[in-house]
């Protein structure tokens, strides 16, 4: 325990140090280091898959199951994923420095906000190895320095990108202390991190409930955090049909095991009867295995019934509960009691509607006519996210790099004293 304790002091000293330098890095190191990554990335694709391939034989052997070794795998287009996220993050305009708000006061001064690093961000995830990229490349780019403590069945990977990493770090002439990768497995290393306030500035855990409700507890350190992904899609008496079908289809099945997955579908009981069919036939292709209330089993014969627990389910699977709802304020009075305040989307073709939805619903991300699927920094042209806070300060959804810097006032005077 005291060599990981140390071992942690080590890396979190050495991350203040980098990040001192990070502060004054001008935007062209930064971006020199992001592409330096990619091409590394890129160059060394063959021996982060073998990497790769000796966590997903661990992890199979060691009885992972199907969603978290969905996210584990680093396929080549998943690589090639990892490269492109470091170079568009290069392409993204530098937040750091960046002045508004001047003004002049009666006094003569000016006063306005500045955008500043945080500092130095600790980062704990599991299972997806893809996540040390996105973390290197939006830390590096807000000007922050790194701890990242991937997970165990990760090992391999993350050491293999991490070389990656550093190596482009130091071909831009920055130091390869700003991004470390925790090398030791051990869980006292998460105990450590998250209880070094002196060297790290906030904490960003991604993965389980377990984990981010013990870095929760624990933390001397501020955290951004989400804990649960119970994301909905509320099928208004005035959707399209069509797009409706089309949207919660994608919703649910373009990919089972992350946050941002509907887990429960609200369908208003005008419209029920000729939507749910469709949907069924399709979720059932896909091997999807629907649980319904009264409503929605008297439509869809031989489904499950839901319990009250399935309303507050993240499945992480092709599970998916279904209710039937009288009307808008009976889906969000649902809404309201169960969701995580993730991700919920509303389709109808019903402007009033939509503007209520969108005012009423208290998410990270409230959408309108489209999959919650794109609750993801990417697709929001973050260039890559760090995260997804559902907590209101401060910050909020998706984490980039503005998410990454906080504003300090600026006073400018040219001999002005207090009278």
């Amino acid at each position: 325990m005291n060599d990981v304790n140390q071992y942690m002091q080590t890396l979190g000293s050495q991350a203040r140090t980098a990040a001192r330098r990070l502060a004054r890095a001008t935007t062209q190191e930064k971006n020199q280091a992001l592409l330096a990554m990619a091409e590394e990335i890129l160059a060394q694709a063959n021996v982060i898959q073998a990497a790769n391939h000796k966590d997903m034989q661990a992890g199979a052997k060691n009885g992972l199951d199907a969603a978290l070794l969905d996210r584990l795998e680093l396929n080549e287009s998943r690589i090639q994923a990892m490269a492109e996220g470091l170079q568009q993050v290069a392409t993204l305009p530098d937040p750091v420095g960046e002045i508004s708000n001047l003004n002049y006061r009666p006094s003569g001064i000016q006063v306005g906000h500045m955008r500043v690093p945080l500092g130095v961000v600790g980062i704990i995830y599991e299972s997806r190895p893809n996540v040390t990229a996105d973390a290197a490349a939006l830390c590096l780019k807000s000007g922050n320095a790194a701890i990242l403590r991937g997970g165990s069945e990760a090992i391999e990977s993350n050491q293999a990108i991490a070389k990656c990493i550093a190596a482009g770090l130091r071909k831009a002439g920055l130091p390869d202390t700003a991004v470390q990768v925790v090398e030791t497995t051990d869980r006292a290393a998460v105990g450590a991190m998250i209880q070094m306030p002196e060297y790290v500035d906030v904490i960003v855990p991604r993965g389980g409930k377990g984990l981010i409700e013990r870095v929760s507890k624990e933390a001397t350190v501020p955290v951004i955090k989400h804990l649960d992904g119970v994301c909905h899609v509320y099928i208004d008496d005035k959707a399209d049909v069509n797009k409706a079908v089309d949207i919660a289809y994608n919703a649910k099945t373009q990919r089972y095991g992350t946050c941002n997955t509907m887990e429960t579908l609200l369908v208003a009981q005008e419209i029920a009867r000729h939507v749910l069919p469709v949907l069924a036939e399709k979720y059932q292709s896909e091997g999807v295995e629907l649980r319904g209330c009264e409503a929605t089993r008297a439509i869809l014969s031989g489904i499950n019934s839901a319990s009250e627990s399935d309303w507050a389910e993240e499945y992480l699977a092709p599970i998916l509960a279904i209710k039937v709802v009288k009307d808008l304020d009976e889906a969000m009075e649902h809404i309201h009691r169960y969701s995580s305040a993730h991700t919920d989307a509303i389709v109808t073709e019903d402007y009033s509607r939509a503007r209520r939805f969108l005012a009423e619903i208290d998410s990270s991300s409230v959408m309108v006519n489209a999959s919650t699927r794109f609750a993801d920094g990417f697709e929001y042209g973050l260039g890559a996210e760090i995260g997804i806070s559902t907590d209101k300060f401060h910050v909020r959804g998706p984490v980039g790099l503005e998410g990454l810097t906080s504003q300090k006032y600026i006073v400018l005077g040219d001999g002005h004293i207090r009278q």
